[in-house]
């Protein structure tokens, strides 16, 4: 029943998400250049690897990601739209639209068993954690949701994400950490914080 309220989510609001993707590709190409896309492995369900596409928001080159983030990449992020392309991998079946957001695969040995129990459903374009604090609260806590998260799957408790994720964008609210445009890299729970 998930699988097909992705499906049908996703094909019923292409109208409108696909005339949107197409503005924000044109937007990142002229105000950033191509590619328009950044791609980086993640991990899926039970850990396995896949690319994951987002529409770029930062210049390469030195600097921290607050420095090399864009003006165009700073909307994109606060309005999500830089998700967009992450709805063909829903249709694909590498993603949900709700679950666990799908993290470096860099990260898997670094989660605690219980942690590590994120993986055992699809990951998500949304999900509790980004409902509930997003990049405002710390790892731990969103490893915490993401795990209540798998224990209480349902559609129903998809569609209240769904609505909830929808106030958060329109809203504007939990986007980036306290101290940075974005988390801090995971190194295990315990470790000192690093942003990358």
């Amino acid at each position: 029943m998930k699988r097909l309220l992705d499906i049908v989510l996703v094909l019923a609001a292409a109208p409108l998400w696909l005339p949107l993707a197409a503005l924000a590709w044109v937007a990142v190409v002229a105000t950033t250049g191509f590619p328009a896309f950044f791609r980086q492995e993640r991990a899926g369900k039970g850990g396995r690897p896949f690319m994951m596409t987002k529409f770029r928001t930062m210049r390469d080159g030195p600097g921290s990601d607050l420095e090399r983030l864009t003006r165009t990449g700073r909307f994109l992020r606060s309005t999500s739209l830089d998700e967009l392309p992450q709805l063909f991998h829903v249709l694909s079946g590498k993603m949900s639209l709700v679950g666990p957001r799908p993290l470096p695969t860099a990260y898997l040995p670094r989660y605690s068993p219980e942690q590590a129990r994120r993986h055992e459903v699809r990951p998500g374009i949304t999900g509790w954690a980004q409902v509930n604090g997003r990049n405002a609260i710390s790892w731990e806590r969103k490893f915490e949701l993401d795990v209540w998260y798998v224990d209480h799957v349902s559609v129903m408790l998809d569609v209240k994400i769904l609505f909830l994720t929808a106030m958060r964008v329109f809203l504007r609210s939990g986007v980036n950490a306290s101290s940075s445009e974005t988390m801090p890299e995971f190194r295990g729970s315990g470790a000192v914080p690093h942003a990358p």
